[in-house]
């Protein structure tokens, strides 16, 4: 039986920036989850988020299938995404559907109709606007906390909109306690940070070993325990992006969503470095005693390629 994973609570708003750099930091080499708390985002923008989220999943499917996914834009159905690399068969495929947003302002977006669902499409955009505000403070945070320039991943083009997506989730409930299918299959991120916001239900765990983090994610045995919600906290980890950016300083963690015996509902935030910037290792995390891990690589070339294998082809 998994336990309940204790993370730090960082402060976005907290007027002690080199103290909460450091926490960060701490956070970000001990767990690679923390809560996040006065980040800016009003609890009652989020409520409106969930319930607009909750209309449009309720519709038939063959409603939200007119608006199916077309490059990561728009409706993605039950077991249409494989985030299990280690496996491609349907059995590790995710029990829940999905829909996808980027910029606002590149004009690809699918959204359902304004008669249809009125206001749907204005309340994503403003949440969309104000997490991506929220995600860009955090960054100059995790910059100051990897002894750079608060302003360097903005230098570095990471937050420019191309590459940032807003996906809203589903679990439909089951009480079948049989059912193999997992919510969402163990994975780790794609891109640098992850926001998110859940309803409360219980379901989101992360792998850790019994004597710290599972930094080797092939490693057997595998420990899960639960991570749960703190109302009005985004939970926040680290993808593989800021993983090689770092040299392994900063460890992306397998995490997976059980799946629930009522429905659950979750809204997702990642955020990734712009598609021509180049990852590679930061100097303040490598030495001639700890040498680059990675190879360099353009960003979009490493996010298509992750694409495809939770996609296919």
């Amino acid at each position: 039986m998994s336990e309940a994973l204790q993370l730090p609570i960082i402060n976005l708003s907290s007027t002690d920036r080199i103290s909460n750099a450091n926490s960060i930091r701490q956070a970000c080499m001990d767990h690679g989850f923390f809560y996040l708390v006065n980040h800016g985002v009003k609890e009652e923008l989020v409520n409106k988020v969930f319930e607009q989220s909750k209309k449009f999943f309720s519709l038939p499917v063959e409603e939200k299938i007119k608006l199916a996914s077309r490059d990561c834009r728009g409706y993605s159905p039950l077991y249409s995404e494989n985030l299990d690399h280690s496996s491609n068969t349907k059995a590790k495929a995710s029990y829940k559907e999905s829909f996808y947003a980027g910029p606002p302002a590149d004009g690809l977006n699918q959204w359902p109709l304004e008669e249809d669902l009125p206001s749907w499409r204005s309340t994503m955009e403003i949440y969309y606007k104000e997490i991506l505000l929220a995600g860009t403070k955090l960054l100059s945070l995790i910059a100051l906390a990897l002894k750079l320039d608060e302003d360097f991943f903005q230098k570095a083009d990471s937050v420019n909109e191309p590459c940032v997506y807003l996906a809203l989730l589903h679990y439909p409930g089951d009480s079948d306690s049989s059912r193999e299918e997992l919510g969402a299959s163990a994975h780790s991120d794609f891109g640098t940070i992850t926001l998110l916001m859940t309803d409360g239900v219980p379901g989101l765990q992360a792998c850790f070993l019994s004597i710290g983090i599972c930094r080797d994610k092939t490693k057997q045995p595998q420990v899960w325990e639960d991570v749960p919600s703190l109302r009005g906290a985004f939970i926040v980890n680290i993808g593989d992006m800021m993983e090689r950016w770092t040299n392994c300083l900063f460890r992306s963690t397998l995490h997976r969503v059980l799946s629930p015996k009522q429905e659950r509902y979750s809204v997702v935030f990642f955020m990734n470095a712009d598609k021509d910037c180049i990852i590679e290792c930061l100097e303040s995390c490598c030495s001639e005693s700890c040498p680059p891990r990675f190879p360099p690589i353009r960003s979009w070339d490493y996010l298509e390629e992750r694409l495809r294998l939770t996609y296919g082809s």
